[in-house]
């Protein structure tokens, strides 16, 4: 008996770092990338290529370096944020100079055969950056947001330039969730996005634009600090941005103008812009309730989707597990970002729960993207499914926020059960 109390003692002893931390989190994470690397190998099992196995190892790196991190003190971070900002832009720049193309794009550096993409770790590095400027800021003022944004600015830009338009979108995702969690007033996050806004509805219809054009100015007026220049500055750059986007947009070839709007009709381009769209759509609709079975699905055998085992690995869940397999994902994403809110509720001070919040955004607005691209509903912008999708950088860099997370948990003070 004395032994055995022993050896519990011995067991609990070496899991006792760990005690905290958030097993289910843990858990969904590392079920994803496993059946990740099983979808991998089904979409190219005739192809003799070992992706599979490669996400898998890439997997097991990543989760000891996150178990590591949990270990840490995510504070110390604080003192590191300004080192985190210019590695990650010096990174950035670096593409530009001893860069690999691929795909049309600059975005790799080859490291001894392996490929790094240093926007996947800016992603994380942007987290981090935010969040130690936002965590001290009690009501956030303009010029607060204003100065943020300029820090931003820079990665984005060289990330924008590439070109890499996803994982830019992904940036301005994590910018407006950490913001809105950090208190910043809703009605400038609005004023942020109006130009957008005004370019596209300028170019669907102009009554439309202009009563929100009035709108924006509505929402400046009641939250800016002066209301009558805020006003006018919002009028302004929404007419003019409405305009120049306007004159863009007519500046734009056709194929051009199909491969961002190609997803709202890909039947008028088959075999360009709407290739992709429509043999998901395919796909994903064959598969049915509960799918052609495991490896047998034939447009993902038949290798009828490009990119599949990357941005269109959905598609393949789809058609070989049906309704069901994509159901238990999209629950199982759910169960990710349940417990990402619970550590950001939970969590010690405000820095760790921005940075619970970050990769909440991060993660969200990538699995909305790239599921929406795969059953036609965005266009196609290069953005993986997290823990699913094959990219070694993408999936490092997942599980270096998933170690960020795990290690606000498990500093967590203790409750008492009884009280």
């Amino acid at each position: 008996m004395l032994q055995r109390i022993q050896s519990r003692n011995r067991w609990k002893s070496i899991f006792k770092p760990w005690e905290e931390s958030d097993p289910w989190l843990f858990i969904a994470c590392i079920g994803l990338t496993f059946f990740g690397g099983i979808m991998i190998r089904s979409v190219e099992i005739n192809q003799g290529l070992i992706d599979w196995w490669r996400h898998w190892v890439t997997g097991a790196v990543g989760l000891f370096i996150a178990v590591i991190i949990s270990r840490c003190r995510y504070e110390i971070l604080l003192q590191w944020k300004w080192p985190i900002y210019t590695v990650i832009n010096l990174s950035l720049i670096a593409v530009r100079f001893i860069g690999t193309t691929g795909l049309g794009a600059q975005r790799w550096i080859n490291i001894g055969g392996f490929y790094l993409q240093p926007s996947e770790f800016a992603k994380v590095g942007m987290i981090i950056t935010l969040a130690a400027l936002l965590h001290d800021k009690t009501v956030p003022t303009v010029r607060d947001m204003l100065k943020m944004l300029a820090i931003m600015a820079l990665p984005w830009g060289l990330i924008f330039a590439e070109p890499n338009l996803g994982t830019s979108l992904v940036f301005g995702a994590i910018t407006m969730g950490m913001f809105y969690w950090g208190n910043v007033n809703p009605g400038w996050l609005i004023l942020l996005f109006s130009p957008l806004i005004s370019v596209l509805l300028n170019n669907l219809s102009t009554p439309i634009w202009v009563a929100w054009v009035v709108v924006a100015g509505i929402i400046a007026w009641r939250s800016l600090p002066w209301p009558w220049l805020g006003t006018f500055a919002a009028v302004v750059v929404n007419v003019v941005s409405g305009h120049v986007g306007h004159i863009f947009w007519g500046v734009l070839q056709d194929y051009q103008k199909m491969r961002l709007t190609g997803f709202l009709n890909p039947e008028k381009d088959p075999l360009g812009s709407g290739y992709h769209l429509i043999q998901s759509r395919i796909a994903i609709g064959a598969g049915e309730l509960k799918g052609r079975g495991l490896f047998h699905g034939t447009q993902t055998q038949l290798n009828f989707i490009p990119e599949q085992h990357t941005d269109f690995i959905f598609s393949a869940i789809g058609e070989e597990l049906g309704f069901i397999g994509c159901i238990c994902v999209l629950v199982t994403f759910w169960i990710i970002c349940f417990r990402l809110v619970i550590i950001a509720q939970t969590a010690n001070d405000n820095f760790g729960s921005l940075l619970a919040i970050g990769v909440l955004s991060m993660l969200i607005f990538q699995v909305f993207v790239n599921i929406g691209m795969n059953i036609g509903l965005a266009p196609v912008t290069g953005i993986p499914l997290p823990f699913l999708s094959y990219g070694n950088a993408s999936l490092l860099s997942n599980f270096l926020a998933l170690g960020l997370v795990e290690s606000v948990a498990n500093q967590r003070q203790r409750k008492k059960r009884w009280n």
